[in-house]
């Protein structure tokens, strides 16, 4: 596990320390602008190597920076095309290709090439001659712009198959998971027990809690001298009048809470431990939707439902407790129990599987492989969702291998 933030000794998962992704996305694709530019205006003053006719590069450069233009129109094809296939296949909440690094970066190295071509051609254009070195750059990066997007259509390809995208959603459970969840074998500071000063509520636009900003929060509550309990925790629906901290100790601006709320349209993996789930048992309950009828996709989805599961069936952390550099308790965040993983990726799914003995023989193993590695206060949980599959069964015979 990372290495906590220097306002909390105590374990804190890495992804409750990442900043905004989609900034620093802005500021890749400013960058790159700002490079070509730059780029392009130092160069005439390269004097080395042999030289070659001014007007022929310069024409050269024209060509290739507006040819890709096409380019960038290449990739919002196959963002467009990917994600409305992902919407209508799999789940309409299934955003990993757009939210890919690689469609972005693509997209800031192509339009930092263009800038750099157009200058470069304007900048020399007044020149008799330039050096090689000019053109070559240019090709240099053209073969790299090349590379980028085969790698993209490679990636657009995998985003379309049922079994990439199973695999890559539930490789994001898990990197999420191990990074939000502390290590749980060090002892947690107790929860405050003093009267609660205020709570803070949600008087804004519905949205989605998309990220929490734990060391702007633990720093405000260590200069106010409070202890911040938070009630939601990330892929929560926050509405109007919701509940979202209790505040003890000496009181906190509102504004100081509310900042450090990433809100947003949508969930995201940055920190929400049950999207993983939540996108496979929407992929399994679409498999088994009367008008698709594949209980195959559904069992291939609960493959990986039973490997996340397997993992937090053992979890004993409930929250997350940052303390400050003084060793005081300062924030609390809540976490998703085992019966909330389970809920989410089983119920629907047992529900919608009373036609389908296939899927119904599939949970009853994913129940029992989970069990044997739960602890034994969540094995009560398993066991009620076998009983309601042992009834769902009753009508399908189960035929044993013969002796």
């Amino acid at each position: 596990m990372d290495p906590p933030g220097r306002f909390a000794p105590t374990p804190i998962g890495h992804a409750f320390l990442i900043p905004r992704r989609r900034v620093r996305a802005g500021l890749t694709q400013i960058l790159c602008v700002v490079v070509g530019l730059a780029t392009g205006l130092l160069m005439p003053y390269i004097r080395s190597g042999p030289t070659i006719p001014a007007r022929q590069v310069s024409e050269m450069l024209v060509a290739l920076g507006l040819g890709l233009l096409g380019v960038v129109a290449v990739i919002f094809s196959l963002l467009f095309l990917v994600v409305q296939w992902a919407a209508t296949t799999f789940t309409p909440r299934l955003l990993l290709f757009r939210d890919d690094p690689l469609v972005w970066r693509t997209f800031a190295f192509a339009i930092g090439q263009s800038v750099f071509d157009i200058t470069a051609a304007l900048a020399i254009s007044s020149e008799t001659d330039v050096s090689v070195v000019v053109p070559g750059l240019a090709v240099l990066a053209l073969l790299a712009t090349l590379t980028l997007i085969r790698l993209l259509q490679l990636r657009a390809f995998s985003a379309i198959q049922l079994a990439p995208v199973l695999a890559s959603i539930s490789s994001r459970g898990r990197a999420v998971f191990e990074s939000v969840y502390p290590d749980t074998d060090r002892e947690l500071p107790p929860l405050p027990t003093l009267p609660v000063i205020t709570t803070i509520e949600w008087h804004r636009p519905p949205a989605v809690l998309q990220q929490i900003l734990v060391e702007d929060l633990l720093q405000s509550a260590r200069t106010c001298r409070s202890v911040v309990v938070l009630r939601v925790s990330p892929g929560t629906t926050l509405r109007d009048g919701l509940s979202l901290a209790d505040v003890y100790g000496e009181t906190i601006p509102a504004d100081a809470i509310l900042d450090a709320l990433v809100s947003g349209s949508e969930r995201t993996f940055t920190q929400d431990p049950i999207l993983a789930i939540r996108l496979l048992a929407d992929i399994a309950l679409r498999a088994l939707s009367p008008a698709i009828n594949d209980p195959a996709t559904a069992v291939q989805a609960l493959d990986e439902i039973e490997d996340l599961l397997s993992r937090v069936a053992a979890i004993r952390a409930d929250s997350i407790r940052a303390l400050d550099q003084r060793g005081e308790l300062r924030v609390v965040i809540p976490l998703p129990d085992f019966a909330t993983f389970v809920r989410t990726g089983l119920d629907d799914v047992i529900a919608s599987a009373s036609n389908s003995p296939l899927v119904l023989d599939r949970l009853r193993e994913l129940l029992s492989h989970v069990a044997a590695q739960s602890a034994s206060r969540n094995r009560d949980i398993l066991a009620a969702r076998a009983r309601w599959i042992d009834q769902l069964s009753q009508g399908f015979p189960r035929l044993e291998p013969p002796l």
